[in-house]
């Protein structure tokens, strides 16, 4: 329970549904603290999946929300009065979002995703939030605009990205050498799905040979991956010399991210731009979600080069995907976990992977034409924290400003 009166209480929340809602949520906070005088004080509801990643942020305490939709108002009210809570801001979440307003606490909704949204999705979206920030996108579909402009207070921001101590690049040279590569992993701890390894046991292996073949000598593979089954995938595949696994908080991840040659990634939309922002060479692994498709082809549309992996038709055809999302995100997705798994069963994913490898390889050494890798986040911007977190603060006049 707060006890200091003179300190304003944030609610944070993120989405369970991968590690780029806490991504977003930490380049927030780190905004948030460079805009004030004096310290914000900030609890967390539910992301269980992204708090390791918010662990270097100051966040008092974490309370866990009932898995009954029925029952999570409540909770949420009563923390809400518990610990006195002036504002709230919640990434992706719209049920906490809508729970947060419903307690009486103004509330900053965070939509990174604003290209997603059909008809059948506008029950789950916070339309009437205090302030929507929804996240600036390459394209945003006619069908999305009709349901964006349901939106109360709607404000359009920048890409929203953390920042690391180490230097940002400036350029990307054409034709560098990869001999160290990130392997990022997330979005495997979705409530919907089933059998979260199915993904890396098919695309791990694949990596890790190409890689091995393109002569990288140094990996780390990183991501929300069980710590058991990636070192199982290491010890069955053929790698280059030096491979680590381990999961890393934000800031980390950051400073990785900054010292690779070569970053290989699910496409979720957060790593994508963080690795734009600091000029980073960057493969797009299959999509493990529909967002994920979205991502990809922004991304391969911007630097204008063929560094994104798609999956065989045999596994799921993305066109057949995005036709289901006009009835709702959830429909798409059974079609897309459904085929991963099955192709993971299939003589143990070996078929599926042998073709991503080759993929992978071709696409590594397609990398090498590519002359601006910051094209994506160009597009959008990178202010999208610090507007974030300016509305946040206009929802507290009281709190003074840093000089």
């Amino acid at each position: 329970m707060r006890t200091d009166s003179s300190t304003r209480t944030v609610i944070v929340s993120g989405a369970e549904f991968g590690w780029g809602s806490s991504g977003k949520l930490g380049a927030i906070l780190t905004a948030l603290r460079k805009r004030t005088a004096v310290p914000l004080r900030f609890v967390g509801l539910a992301s269980g999946l992204g708090r390791p990643v918010l662990a270097e942020h100051a966040i008092e305490r974490w309370y866990d929300l009932p898995d009954d939709a029925e029952d999570l108002p409540e909770a949420v009210t009563a923390i809400s009065g518990a610990e006195a809570a002036a504002a709230a801001v919640v990434v992706l979440d719209g049920v906490v979002a809508k729970a947060t307003e419903a307690a009486g606490v103004p509330t900053v909704f965070v939509d990174s995703l604003p290209f997603m949204w059909g008809e059948g999705d506008r029950a789950a979206l916070p339309l009437e939030a205090t302030v929507y920030c929804a996240q600036k996108c390459v394209e945003l579909p006619a069908e999305c605009r009709d349901v964006l402009a349901s939106v109360r207070a709607l404000r359009w921001v920048g890409a929203i990205v953390g920042t690391s101590a180490r230097a940002e690049r400036t350029a990307s040279a054409a034709g560098r050498a990869h001999r160290s590569a990130l392997v990022s992993l997330g979005g495997l701890r979705a409530p919907r799905l089933v059998d979260c390894t199915a993904y890396p046991r098919i695309v791990v292996p694949a990596v890790l040979e190409a890689l091995a073949a393109h002569g990288v000598r140094e990996v780390h593979l990183a991501g929300n991956l069980p710590a058991d089954l990636a070192g199982r995938l290491v010890d069955a595949s053929i790698t280059p010399p030096h491979v680590t696994t381990g999961a890393l908080a934000h800031g980390a991840f950051l400073d990785r991210l900054a010292d690779c040659d070569v970053l290989l990634t699910s496409p979720g939309l957060t790593t994508l731009l963080e690795a734009g922002r600091r000029h980073v060479p960057t493969l797009c692994l299959p999509p493990q979600n529909l967002s994920q498709i979205f991502n990809g082809r922004f991304h391969s549309r911007a630097i204008g080069t063929k560094t994104r992996i798609t999956w065989p038709k045999a596994v799921f055809a993305e066109e057949e995907a995005l036709s289901l999302r006009t009835r709702g995100e959830d429909h798409a997705l059974e079609r897309i976990y459904a085929g991963i798994a099955a192709a993971a069963a299939d003589t143990a994913g070996r078929g599926t992977a042998v073709v991503l490898r080759d993929d992978i390889l071709t696409a590594l050494r397609a990398a090498a034409e590519v002359a601006d890798w910051g094209a994506l986040t160009a597009t959008v911007g990178v202010d999208g924290a610090a507007e974030v977190a300016d509305a946040l603060l206009a929802l507290l006049p009281d709190v003074p400003r840093a000089a």
